[in-house]
C-alpha cells in the first residue's frame, strides 16, 4: 500500500513539474532557465520513478499479471 502511496506521489510530482514548466514557457518573457529547470526536474523524476519501479520488480514488491 505504500509503494503505490509512493508511485502516485511521483506521478503527481512529474505532473507538477510540467505544469510549471508550462507556465514558465507561456509566462516568462525575459530569457530566463527556469523552464528548462522544471523540465529537467521532471525528467528526473521520471528517470527515478522508472527505477523504482525496475527495483521493486526485482525484488518483488510488484508482480505483473495477465488478463
Amino acid at each position: 500500500m505504500t509503494f503505490k502511496l509512493l508511485v502516485v506521489v511521483a506521478l503527481l510530482a512529474i505532473v507538477a513539474s510540467l505544469a510549471s514548466g508550462l507556465y514558465f514557457l507561456v509566462h516568462d518573457r525575459q530569457r530566463n532557465d527556469r523552464t528548462v529547470r522544471a523540465l529537467t526536474v521532471r525528467i528526473g523524476l521520471s528517470v527515478a520513478l522508472f527505477i523504482m519501479l525496475m527495483l521493486a520488480y526485482m525484488t518483488g514488491l510488484i508482480r505483473p499479471h495477465g488478463l
